[in-house]
């Protein structure tokens, strides 16, 4: 079975890497072959890799910048993040235990999940200032709701027999919960987790865009605009996809890694 995942795993990546290689080519038939754009409206890949190469890791006075908008942008996106899991947790604790809360608050934050999270800017702003708090009030509102709403809907489908087989053995109240519910939900609540990373990361570059935080990826989109800097537009965004894909396969694995042990996923 181990031999079949890794030759699966081998054919993916060799998938992707011819689909990267098709990419590349596709590009430079627009840029260099057919010359389809001047350079200030669509770069070729080489100047997007050249901003690249100088904001990770050039030596100028004003190279590696990119360097320290990645870690200024991961360093909200986590603090939001992480909120964001707490507080999704409890609520969504308290919604699957009891229905009243369940059929009240339910129903708004599904209704305040379908609000894009850039409608939500302006408020912060306007309530915390031109700052990060503004910026982490989005990332916390945009990633706790999944994560309320999918341990309130995984605690629903837990087997009531499950329930019975663990009052049974003598656990009741909290021990209940954490023995035998919490376990139970693992697998659906990471799936909500991955949700939540996606709407969280999406909801800090917008945020930073508007709000043009300090050491941002943000800010690097809108130095590239006013400066009418298109490569670094597009280096900026590559980035910003490059980090989000690393995140979600991160948590994907270790999701298909535990949904394999509740015996839930057959190997490859």
């Amino acid at each position: 079975m181990d031999t079949r995942r890794s030759g699966a795993r081998w054919r993916t990546a060799t998938w992707q890497a011819l689909g990267l290689v098709l990419i590349l080519a596709v590009w430079w038939l627009v840029t260099d072959g057919l010359k389809l754009y001047p350079p200030y409206v669509f770069p070729s890949a080489r100047a997007v890799w050249t901003e690249i190469s100088y904001g990770l890791w050039g030596t100028g006075p004003q190279d590696g910048k990119l360097l320290a908008a990645i870690a200024g942008s991961l360093r909200r996106v986590l603090t939001g993040y992480l909120a964001a899991v707490a507080l999704g947790t409890c609520i969504g604790l308290l919604m699957g235990l009891w229905s009243p809360i369940r059929s009240t608050l339910g129903a708004y934050l599904t209704g305040v999940q379908s609000i894009p999270s850039i409608a939500f800017v302006p408020f912060a702003i306007l309530f915390f200032g031109l700052n990060e708090r503004a910026v982490l009030f989005v990332v916390i509102l945009e990633g706790f709701i999944p994560i309320a709403l999918s341990v309130s809907g995984a605690l629903l489908n837990v087997p009531p027999t499950l329930r019975v087989a663990g009052r049974t053995l003598g656990a009741s109240g909290l021990s209940l919960l954490l023995r035998v519910l919490l376990p139970a939900v693992l697998p659906n609540v990471l799936t909500g987790l991955r949700t939540a990373w996606s709407f969280a990361w999406r909801a800090l570059v917008g945020a930073e865009l508007l709000i043009a935080g300090s050491k941002s990826l943000g800010e690097q989109l809108e130095i590239g605009r006013n400066t009418a800097n298109v490569a670094l537009v597009l280096a900026t965004i590559i980035i910003i996809g490059v980090i989000g894909g690393l995140f979600d396969a991160l948590l994907r694995t270790v999701e298909s890694r535990v949904r394999r042990d509740y015996g839930l996923e057959a190997g490859e």
